[in-house]
């Protein structure tokens, strides 16, 4: 088999990252099994709190390691962010056996919160990458959506940091003490991730414009974390194998043009290029098949012109949602479905039946202003910016806090606030107050891909927890409304779970609204977007997507949505005010 070039001389780890939806997964687990095949041992990694690695190999995964059957040499483990921040909970309160009870409740109290999970998420990260699974030959990583990845990798230096400055005392992960513990060890890890000799960090994109604009900014950012041993992977070139297709030719053009015109980080880079293929990638069949030569169109079998599904489009939605007159609409999704396309639309939609919206983002790799292009009369569009949202949290406690104490507490007060946990805190507060602002207008909220959002959630879930232990829901007078309340209750929050028509984003979106039903939160509608089926396409390659299309709206259609509209495919990216407006009118 000829080897892509980032295989052809592996180091130890891999660490595959990207935007949502490129196929970072597929590619990882692609690599994983070609370098088992090849002889080696091998430990494929999933970092995502929403991995689906499960289900491409066919195997039930947990957080320590699994052989994967029909591939010798080869194992496979989830990163469990839940599991993790369990044993670390373990670790630091056992330093604590002589503590008093109410230090060691109060520290429990601390380690509570979401960023307890990521840096202990990133812990189990780190012990591999500083020597952990010494049986193996290689590790390959397969990692959250970029923005999430890049928050993480920047754990710790500011860990490091924080801790420099405050020697003693309990941060909310706990008794400094046990974090200094665990600095050495973030420290290897960084120095194995940034060693060309011993990790390839790979770049998945596709051939379109908002992919390598986030591959380009995202080789910037792991730069300056000092991580420059970079490969590039573009995934999904497609070459048409029928000539005169129209819908065929307007693919692969649009994806020349994208490649034509890359970023210019980008170019210096070693670059692969993998072909896109007519089947979904889950089984072992279908990932063999990822890295291996394109057959012959003629070779594939044909498949019967698909019909268009007949099913509402977006405009529907929005006249639906338009009839509520006010209320947060909260778009989710696995990334790369096209959420902020749907949000931007959905926001300019009321715009166009004469509502004022507020449209929002929580994605750390926020791409409003790239869809966007433009402003709107009537249309707010701001982000959650974390930086931003520190700095006016910090602003605040030092002014309510920080009154009364003099010169030498306001400084431990705000050293204290340095702690990259007051960025969680922030951003959770931002989130609230966007929460609360629906109950007089429109918001549109275009969400982090899903893992990130989930974590934001668990956040919303622990506010909720503390506000209301002790009260009594039958006291008028006791009553409290947390953000989580508002989230539940339908006359407030309508949540949009946007999939493509394939089988990794379907599953994903049932397994997220399946989250969301444990916290009592009832999706509102699903969108279907990108839908080639009825595009009057004739080339092999896209008639065997529009057959995989068929079964996952139906899949669909039988029981996991409520309501479901539907975005065809698209000639061009619908990026602009203007084409953004046509898909709702």
């Amino acid at each position: 088999m000829t080897l892509p070039f980032f295989l052809r001389t592996p180091p130890r780890h891999l660490f595959f990252t990207g935007k949502g939806g490129v196929g970072k997964t597929s590619i990882a687990c692609a690599s994983a099994i070609a370098l088992a095949e090849l002889g080696r041992r091998v430990l494929l990694v999933s970092t995502d709190p929403a991995s689906n690695l499960d289900e491409m190999l066919g195997v039930a995964l947990s957080d320590a390691p699994r052989p994967v059957p029909g591939v010798p040499g080869l194992s496979a483990m989830n990163i469990d962010p839940e599991a993790a921040a369990d044993a670390y909970r373990a670790r630091v309160l056992s330093q604590m056996a002589g503590a008093a009870n109410a230090e060691r409740a109060k520290v429990r109290e601390q380690l509570s919160g979401a960023c307890t999970t990521e840096v202990a998420a990133f812990d189990e990260f780190a012990a591999l990458l500083a020597g952990g699974a010494p049986g193996e030959n290689h590790v390959v990583f397969d990692t959250a959506p970029t923005g999430h990845t890049l928050r993480l990798l920047s754990l710790p230096a500011a860990w490091t940091g924080f801790l420099e400055a405050n020697e003693a005392g309990a941060s909310c992960l706990g008794p400094h003490s046990g974090l200094k513990t665990q600095e050495a060890r973030f420290r290897m890890a960084m120095e194995a991730l940034g060693d060309a000799g011993t990790t390839a960090i790979v770049l998945v994109t596709r051939p379109d414009r908002a992919s390598l604009a986030e591959a380009a900014r995202s080789s910037g950012e792991l730069a300056a974390l000092g991580l420059r041993n970079q490969t590039l992977v573009v995934n999904g070139v497609f070459h048409p194998g029928m000539p005169g297709d129209a819908v065929a030719c307007a693919i692969a053009e649009a994806g020349r043009a994208a490649l034509d015109d890359m970023p210019e980080a980008l170019r210096p880079m070693p670059r692969d290029e993998l072909p896109l293929r007519g089947f979904d990638m889950v089984g072992l069949p279908a990932l063999r098949a990822l890295l291996r030569p394109m057959r012959e169109p003629a070779s594939l079998p044909a498949e019967p012109a698909a019909a268009a599904p007949s099913l509402p489009g977006l405009d529907v939605l929005v006249d639906g949602l338009a009839a509520r007159g006010r209320g947060l609409i909260m778009v989710m999704g696995k990334g790369g479905v096209g959420k902020t396309t749907v949000a931007a639309a959905v926001a300019i939609g009321l715009v166009e039946r004469g509502h004022a919206v507020h449209l929002s983002t929580t994605d750390p790799a926020e791409h409003l202003s790239m869809t966007l292009c433009g402003e709107m009369t009537g249309l707010r569009v701001d982000r959650i910016d974390p930086k931003a949202e520190t700095e006016r949290y910090v602003a605040k406690i030092m002014e309510t806090r920080g009154r009364g104490l003099d010169a030498a507490g306001r400084a431990l007060l705000r050293e204290d606030l340095r702690s990259p946990c007051t960025e969680e805190v922030a951003v959770f507060h931002a989130f609230s107050r966007i929460v609360g602002e629906a109950r007089a207008g429109y918001v549109v909220l275009d969400t982090a891909p899903t893992g990130h959002t989930l974590l934001l959630m668990d956040a919303t879930g622990a506010y909720h927890r503390q506000m209301t232990r002790g009260v009594d829901p039958a006291d008028p007078k006791g009553r409290v409304i947390t953000p989580l309340m508002r989230l539940q209750d339908p006359g407030h929050t309508q949540v949009i779970l946007v999939t493509l028509p394939e089988t990794t984003p379907v599953s994903e979106a049932a397994a997220l609204q399946e989250d969301l039903r444990r916290a009592a939160i009832e999706p509102y509608a699903w969108v279907i977007n990108r839908a080639l089926s009825g595009s009057g396409a004739r080339d092999p390659v896209l008639r065997q997507r529009m057959a995989g299309e068929a079964k996952q709206i139906r899949r669909i259609q039988d029981g996991l949505a409520r309501r479901l509209f539907l975005l065809p495919w698209q000639a061009g990216a619908p990026v602009g005010l203007a084409a953004l407006r046509r898909l709702a009118a």
